[in-house]
């Protein structure tokens, strides 16, 4: 609260006194407030750091347009991101005797993280690589990006679809 002291003024021309009251605020719940008011900005900004994945993008290399970076790949899991949030999938590289079987799965827990733990399963060392196709949205590459961190694949890639791939994508329709 604010503590007051009486001050006496006395002058000639008056015989009355008059008191004047001079406040002096206590100050100590205004800085408690403020100590208050300071934690809680410092505590909230602390709890609103983002957090980012990072993701290291290689250099474009110099080759022909119509070959496959992944030709000849064996262990390799192709996952080529669709509309509406489906993933075609095939194991192995393109080759041009034969076609893979393309396979088809949702994104999520149920469809590509139990296809991402059953092929780190299945092969030690496989390496995922994930193709943005046409249709596919920003979100669903994030989405993929997601499940190879949750799943903890130490291999993996983003590259482009090659001309064999949008083949085999035409083949089966999609």
């Amino acid at each position: 609260m604010a503590a007051s002291q009486p001050t006496v003024t006395t002058g000639l021309r008056s015989a009355r006194r008059t008191f004047r009251r001079i406040l002096h605020p206590d100050m100590t719940p205004m800085v408690g407030l403020g100590f208050l008011l300071v934690t809680f900005f410092l505590l909230a900004a602390d709890f609103v750091k983002p957090t980012v994945m990072q993701l290291t993008m290689p250099v474009k290399p110099t080759l022909d347009p119509n070959a496959s970076i992944c030709f000849g790949i064996d262990n390799s899991l192709s996952l080529i991101l669709g509309k509406n949030g489906q993933v075609h999938y095939y194991r192995g590289g393109l080759r041009s005797y034969e076609a893979p079987e393309l396979h088809t799965t949702h994104g999520g827990a149920a469809g590509l993280r139990r296809l991402l733990l059953e092929a780190r399963q299945q092969e030690y060392g496989v390496i995922v690589l994930i193709k943005p196709g046409p249709d596919a949205k920003y979100r669903d590459l994030v989405d993929a990006l997601d499940e190879i961190n949750i799943t903890d694949q130490k291999k993996y890639a983003v590259v482009d679809l090659s001309q064999r791939d949008y083949e085999l994508l035409k083949q089966h329709n999609l």
